[in-house]
């Protein structure tokens, strides 16, 4: 057998593999005389049955079987040894006149190389580090839907400007068929407030979603739709009234106090707006950094620039998937997916370049934790270790659910590096502010 490689250039090669009857031959032999042996053939014995026979009838597929057994082996091996980054798999070449019968059988695998390339972490062009903050607006907001959500709750035969609505909001096209409760005063504008004032059980109001609530938030709360969406949202929407109501909100007394916070933790009214700032600001924490690494992934695939096999991925995605796809469908695949593959380069470089490595033990205590964190919700606040370890368990032979939570760690573990290794824009504003400026 040989092997021998031609570099087309940087990105693209062409691997040779020769091979020769004594690198397959003993094998085919041995299962030639396994087949004569098991081989019923009327008017032979068995194991008797002639040699010519078989080989007649089983020669020609035994030997493709080994020689691709053969073949796949020694290339595989080469790839290791040669140590080359491959970006798809080897592409083989379909040679039209290609002879199983020649004395030398000679195949040509077409491969796409890993670009060579350096990371700048220290470019002078500044990614912005957005600190949310809870202002009085927002704590002064929060602070009365507590005492709405505790408050005396009694029915209205009309809506007023202070009234509840709950009701269901249906668009059939987008499959949209949700259930909510809002205050009338949450409604943006004088004409949409309109439409609800003497509202009663059984109506049916007709709604556009953009620009229906003051807060966006509010209608994605509802709609359950993804935060993204929600911004760009603008459908009509109709709304069957199912209930109307007025709230006396809740005194802000020890009473609320010991209902919100069991372990009275809190027991003024300040108190509980420095809890509520808190909370919030910890949330405002999470979607801050979320944003904050996206940011860095658009700033690196930007700024760190190399080519790529772009003719030989299009080759390989027309045959990597289960259907194969036209030369003009790979293009779009490929054009779609471009950006992650340059940022799939740009962190592998990263994490081996800085030793960032992801142990199994480091994946079974972050399940762990989000294990932890749900059943918090529901009220198992100590649950036992032997308990988690078991769920840990369970969800990570769940493949996809375990390459969710593997992401989702590499993700952190990045982003700690980031921050160590590159200086950001620090900008301080309200949430309000931060998704008109990130979600515009």
């Amino acid at each position: 057998m040989n092997i021998t490689r031609e570099n087309i250039d940087a990105l693209n090669a062409v691997v040779k593999v020769d091979i020769v009857a004594d690198d397959y031959q003993a094998k085919v032999a041995e299962l030639l005389d396994e087949h004569r042996k098991k081989a019923n053939v009327p008017g032979f014995r068995k194991g008797q049955v002639p040699m010519g026979m078989i080989k007649k009838q089983y020669g020609k597929s035994l030997v493709i079987d080994e020689v691709n057994k053969v073949l796949q082996a020694s290339l595989n091996t080469y790839l290791q040894e040669e140590k080359l980054e491959l970006l798809g798999n080897p592409l083989p070449r379909v040679k039209e006149d290609f002879n199983w019968d020649a004395e030398t059988l000679s195949f040509e695998f077409e491969l796409g190389l890993a670009p060579e390339f350096d990371v700048d972490l220290k470019s002078k062009k500044k990614v912005t580090e957005y600190n949310i903050i809870a202002t009085e607006e927002l704590l002064d907001e929060e602070m009365k839907n507590i005492q709405i959500r505790y408050g005396k709750t009694s029915p209205l035969e009309e809506a007023t400007a202070e009234a509840n609505i709950t009701g269901t909001f249906v668009n059939e096209e987008k499959e949209i068929n949700k259930k909510g409760t809002f205050l009338v005063s949450d409604l943006q504008g004088k004409k949409n407030e309109k439409k609800f004032i003497g509202a009663k059980t059984g109506d049916v109001i007709e709604l556009e979603t953009k620009k229906l609530f003051e807060n966006d938030h509010k209608l994605q709360q509802i709609l359950e739709v993804s935060h993204d969406e929600i911004h760009d949202l603008d459908i009509p929407v109709t709304l069957t009234v199912e209930e109307v109501t007025k709230t006396e909100p809740a005194d802000l007394d020890k009473e609320l106090f010991d209902k919100l916070f069991t372990d009275g933790s809190v027991s003024t009214a300040e108190e509980l707006r420095a809890k509520i700032k808190e909370d919030a600001e910890k949330q405002f924490k999470q979607q801050g950094d979320q944003q904050l690494l996206n940011a860095i992934t658009e700033h690196l695939v930007e700024t760190t620039k190399f080519d790529l096999p772009s003719e030989f991925l299009q080759k390989w995605l027309q045959k990597a998937g289960e259907k194969p796809l036209t030369a003009e469908e790979a293009k779009v695949e490929f054009d779609k997916s471009e950006k992650g593959l340059r940022y799939q380069l740009i962190e592998g470089k990263i994490m081996k370049a800085n030793d960032i490595k992801l142990e199994y033990t480091e994946l079974v205590e972050y399940a762990k934790g989000f294990i932890r964190t749900q059943m918090a919700q529901f009220g198992n606040m100590n649950p036992e270790e032997k308990e988690l370890d078991e769920i840990a368990g369970r969800i990570l032979q769940n493949q996809e659910e375990a390459q969710k939570l593997q992401s989702q760690l590499i993700s952190q573990k990045l982003l700690a590096f980031y921050k160590e290794n590159m200086s950001f824009k620090s900008k301080e504003l309200s949430y309000e502010a931060f998704t008109k400026e990130v979600y515009k």
